[in-house]
């Protein structure tokens, strides 16, 4: 097939590339011209591993392009793919400017029939709106359909999870539209589930909200261990072995992060609240999260006070590990508290260094190596699990400390281990321990 994919950030470019693995003849269109030019010169604009190998084979085979062009891609293609980013607003609601835009390009350029694919994350209704627009701005009196096909990528695992997903939902119309969309996944023999567009729509909002719901339950769990002498990996393990249960986001830490959970979990608020519906357990959810930070760093502060002049390293920077993506990372609360309170930070980072430094305050030291960062440090605190620190050598690491004092953000360590090993060592819904 032709396809065109509008947007190449996380969704589109991953999205683009594996469609183009597949046999399809892709087009990738954004606007920026920078990171069109970036691309066509084999120069990834994000971090996700595998990406740069999918898309460098599909280039040089020649299934795979990137331009500037939307009428000339849409004219070319016979679906196209809306994968363009809808980040929040100060209110909570998603910005839908960006998918408003790319549907009266694309009314523009409607020149014969075309399905048109919301794959970015949108409201519930959005399917209309890009129908209505389009209806009104087509110049040419063609037949076009929209579906809803939500994705469920993950950061770090955008590849896997494109080629080998748990579902695929479509949204169609009518069950010739949705037939269209299951030829073209067919290919990859996953489960497939045929909706309304509503409900669709609603699908992937449903499911990122009950993840983060999760998520802050298992951590007002570890804030009960932490009062009651409890520990929440026993606690996990004993939950998540029930099926009903299971374990994945059962992880007691920081809280989520990244350019998904906050923002589509206040999003379907917002969705609720438009519709007369107030959703209350969301709002306790995205509360909770909202007071792992403070809480984290009053631990912190109460056992360094004063922080005045501290030297703290902050072994991770992005939301989550095998990413790049610094959005709604909760290291950039931990690093502003921190100065905030007087210390010095340092930090380090396999992959967000560079997008570190533009979104992090002046003032903080950005270091080659974990053993770097610790130098001279009074404390280490971790706020990203990247498998490199779960391997540290330890040893080396209290050697260069100040103080062998660790704040584990993520759980990464065994308490009993970081006791023998002669750390102070605090994490999260366990109790502290102290050096043999």
């Amino acid at each position: 097939m032709n396809i065109a994919v509008v947007g190449t950030g996380y969704v589109g470019l991953v999205t683009g590339a594996v469609f183009a693995d597949l046999g399809n003849d892709v087009a990738c269109v954004d606007k920026d011209v920078a990171k069109i030019e970036g691309l066509r010169g084999g120069h990834m604009p994000i971090y996700e591993p595998g990406l740069e190998e999918l898309v460098a084979r599909n280039v040089a085979d020649g299934r795979l392009s990137f331009t500037t062009d939307l009428g000339d891609a849409v004219r070319r293609s016979d679906i196209v793919f809306i994968a363009v980013g809808t980040p929040p607003k100060a209110s909570g609601e998603s910005d839908l400017s960006a998918v408003e835009e790319v549907a009266r390009g694309i009314a523009e350029a409607l020149d014969r029939y075309k399905v048109i694919v919301n794959k970015s994350t949108v409201p519930v209704g959005t399917g209309d709106l890009v129908r209505d627009l389009i209806e009104r701005n087509r110049r040419r009196p063609v037949n076009f359909d929209v579906v809803s096909n939500p994705e469920f990528l993950r950061e770090g695992s955008a590849i896997e999870d494109t080629l080998r997903p748990d579902r695929i939902v479509i949204g169609a119309p009518n069950q010739q539209v949705a037939m269209t969309l299951l030829e073209l996944y067919a290919p990859l023999e996953r489960p497939m589930i045929i909706t309304d567009v509503h409900s669709a729509e609603i699908i992937k909002y449903a499911s990122n909200g009950f993840l983060a719901a999760k998520i802050s339950f298992i951590n007002e769990i570890a804030n009960l261990c932490e009062l009651a002498g409890g520990d929440v990996t026993q606690v996990i393990k004993g939950m998540g072995l029930d099926p009903r249960i299971g374990a994945a986001f059962l992880q007691a830490g920081l809280g989520y992060g990244g350019s998904c959970f906050p923002k589509d979990a206040n999003s379907l608020i917002q969705t609720g609240a438009a519709l007369g519906y107030d959703f209350r357990m969301l709002r306790s959810v995205v509360d909770v999260n909202r007071e792992r930070i403070a809480r984290f760093v009053g631990l912190i502060q109460k056992v360094l006070d004063p922080l005045d002049d501290r030297v703290i390293a902050v072994l991770g920077l992005a939301f989550k590990p095998k990413t790049d993506d610094m959005r709604e990372a909760r290291s950039l609360e931990v690093v502003g508290w921190l100065l905030a309170a007087g210390a010095r930070v340092r930090t380090y980072d396999p992959a967000a260094m560079a997008n570190a430094q533009r979104m992090l305050p002046a003032g903080v030291e950005y270091c080659q190596s974990s053993y770097d960062a610790a130098a001279g440090a009074d404390a280490v605190v971790i706020a990203t699990e990247w498998n490199e620190f779960k391997l540290l050598n330890l040893e080396r690491l209290r050697q260069v400390m100040r103080r062998p004092l660790v704040f584990d953000g993520r759980n990464i360590y065994e308490p009993e281990r970081m006791r023998r090993l002669g750390f102070e060592y605090h994490s999260i819904g366990r109790k502290p321990v102290y050096p043999a």
